[in-house]
């Protein structure tokens, strides 16, 4: 019980600590604490988080804790953006605006490499530390290639879709360079396994670094055992390349 009782404060001390700079976060609800890994504290977007000891359950928001150009002109987080976005090009914002999402992640506790390693879809793949959706190298509706969709990316490097979902497919600009750093942990794909920015041991990361699912096994600061993980990349394919390495837990809303 004493156990219980201090990982429940330690947890919400961790996420108290990571105030947003241009918004308030409430503090997730966490049950079943003893079964939720410490890691997980890093998710301050989240509303809650729970454990059945075989996945754990993080519900979020899906709405960034930045300013971006995609929110109504009466929140204030609105915006107006005009300058340049992810690869130097310049910004043209899409005709979509920000809502309010309601995303039930359910990801495996304890992740294992697939024997069958599963496409990743159109859509959410996966949830970054501020609870916004992260998805893969393609844009909608026929896997397209990113290409045509890169200038419409906010200063911080997301964008809505027609539905209002914001999401990442690059790195999070935001969680790398104000609350995180370029060698942080970012998230987790729908699989566990968890996500890093575009450096390891002061190095960029390149995808030729990497394996075809995008990631590899290295020692993290949030892992000093080794785990397999997956990295943002400046070059093609950003997050993800052949598929999960993973069995994919699922995403509901």
């Amino acid at each position: 019980m004493k156990n219980s009782i201090l990982f429940s404060f330690v947890f919400s001390f961790v996420l108290i600590g990571c105030s947003q700079d241009d918004a308030e976060t409430a503090t997730p609800e966490v049950t079943n604490s003893t079964d939720v890994p410490a890691v997980y504290a890093k998710i301050y977007g989240a509303t809650s988080i729970s454990s059945d000891g075989t996945y754990v359950t993080i519900k979020t928001d899906g709405v960034p804790d930045h300013k971006s150009s995609y929110y109504a002109t009466s929140n204030a987080l609105y915006e107006a953006y005009s300058g340049t976005t992810f690869g130097g090009n310049t910004f043209k914002k899409n005709p979509n605006s920000i809502s309010t999402q309601s995303f039930t992640f359910k990801i495996p506790q304890n992740p294992k490499v697939a024997t069958n390693h599963a496409a990743t879809p159109l859509g959410v793949i996966g949830v970054a530390l501020n609870g916004v959706a992260l998805y893969n190298q393609y844009a909608g509706p026929n896997n397209q290639e990113l290409t045509s969709e890169i200038a419409s990316f906010d200063k911080y490097y997301g964008h809505p879709q027609q539905t209002g979902q914001y999401h990442y497919h690059v790195e999070p600009l935001y969680l790398t360079t104000v609350k995180s750093t370029k060698s942080g942990l970012m998230g987790f794909l729908l699989d566990g396994f968890p996500v890093y920015g575009p450096e390891e041991n002061s190095k960029a990361i390149v995808s030729s670094d990497l394996d075809a699912y995008h990631g590899h096994t290295h020692t993290t600061a949030d892992y000093p055992a080794g785990i397999y993980h997956y990295h943002f990349t400046a070059d093609a394919p950003y997050l993800n390349g052949s598929g999960y390495y993973g069995t994919s837990g699922t995403v509901s809303r």
